[in-house]
């Protein structure tokens, strides 16, 4: 019986767990005390709690969990479980993305170096001390975008566009080093794919929606996209390739996203992680396969026989609502949408007397819908009709 490690689960990465018991691992799973609310008793893994969050404490949960015994694979669930379970596939000699690719999806500074030795198409680019130091390279530049380094979810991300704005970034931004590049115009995809040994075995392109300038919070995904252009395809094939074998990449999960601007794809970032925002459930539901189980079969040397497909059969999207920040006074057309055939799942985890904050990163969403139809037009109806139907009232919060 194969012996795997989860570092990181709570709920999110429930699927991974489930997916190990499946097909008859022993687990044993790695979770900070915040998330062990959502690990009800009976889940079949012997459990190792760490203090909170942060990367090295999740290096010492790991540690202490693969010194129980041998181990035959490890999978980290996200961002911040990544630099942790490639030190532990590392000393092991375990299968995994490499100790190389694991640093740099940790860090945008090391991805932006590291690309631009081998000549990936990426936006023009300075780190920096602090802000200051940039100001006067963003004014000839304008507009250009700001980045810290680790976070994830949008947080910290914000376009610059004019020179009263970049004035305004420079006096409140005082966080230390950060990543700003020259701002890059066309569509927002991201690419997911499984890879063995340096070779992809499976490839996704999401198409996003997100909000306008600063902050580009993501809105909507659409999996299973297709560039009906040839050269486009090509182009995109060409840039993933590139990027893997830029960052070392040799087996797992990778998550890569790009805009297409007039040129071709040009790399935002890249991670070998679980991509978030349900992204790969919406994967396994367009493609009908079990990403996760994918993941941990790589993980653990076995191989993935027929599991993945390589067309669409569904056609899924995720969805999350927006509202005007404020107070929420009213929620009106909840059961419908939950009701419509096409509506997997609609989750709202803000309601009545809450305060909505401004938009300015993923953690300010009231909520997702998951989407799945027959056709890509069935999908877009959907889509509308949830925009559409669900409504929700704020009113402004004042200070008191």
């Amino acid at each position: 019986m194969s012996e795997l490690l989860l570092v990181g689960v709570g709920q999110m990465g429930r699927p991974y767990l489930d997916a190990a018991l499946r097909i008859g691992c022993t687990v044993r799973a790695v979770e900070s005390r915040a998330g062990f609310p959502g690990l009800p008793a009976g889940t079949g893994a012997d459990f190792y709690e760490v203090g909170n969050a942060l990367d090295e404490t999740w290096l010492l949960g790991a540690l202490e969990a693969s010194g129980k015994g041998p181990l035959d694979g490890v999978v980290a669930f996200a961002e911040a479980h990544v630099t942790a379970a490639a030190l532990v596939q590392d000393r092991l000699r375990l299968p995994g993305p490499s100790l190389h690719a694991a640093t740099i999806s940790r860090n945008k500074g090391l991805q932006r170096m590291s690309c631009a030795a081998r000549g990936v198409a990426q936006p023009e680019f300075r780190l920096v001390p602090s802000l200051a130091d940039a100001r006067e390279w963003m004014a000839e530049r304008l507009p250009v975008v700001v980045k810290p380094l680790t976070f994830g979810g949008s947080v910290g991300v914000e376009q610059v566009s004019t020179p009263v704005e970049l004035d305004s970034a420079v006096e409140r931004r005082n966080e230390g080093k950060l990543l700003v590049e020259r701002a890059v115009s066309g569509p927002e995809f991201s690419w997911e794919a499984l890879v063995g040994d340096g070779s992809v075995l499976f490839e996704n392109v999401t198409a996003k929606e997100t909000t306008e300038a600063p902050y580009f919070v993501e809105l909507t995904h659409r999996c299973g996209h297709r560039f009906e252009d040839p050269e486009a395809a090509r182009q995109v094939r060409d840039f993933t390739r590139l990027v893997l074998d830029t960052i070392g990449m040799r087996t797992g999960l990778v998550h890569l996203e790009f805009r297409m601007s007039a040129d071709g794809p040009v790399l935002m970032e890249v991670a070998v992680r679980t991509p978030g925002d349900h992204i790969a459930e919406a994967i396994g539901l367009t493609y009908g396969f079990d990403l996760y189980e994918g993941v941990v079969r790589l993980a653990l040397g076995l191989p993935l026989d027929d599991l993945v497909r390589s067309g669409p059969e569904r056609f899924a999207a995720v969805h999350f609502p927006d509202c005007p920040p404020g107070r929420i006074t009213g929620i009106d057309g909840l059961p419908e949408v939950a009701e419509h055939p096409f509506v997997r799942r609609i989750a709202l985890t803000r309601g009545v007397g809450d305060v909505v904050p401004p938009l300015r990163s993923s953690s300010a969403r009231v909520g997702h819908a998951l989407i799945v139809a027959p056709s890509p037009e069935e999908r877009e109806e959907t889509l509308e009709f949830v925009r559409t139907r669900l409504r929700i009232a704020t009113v402004p919060v004042t200070d008191s």
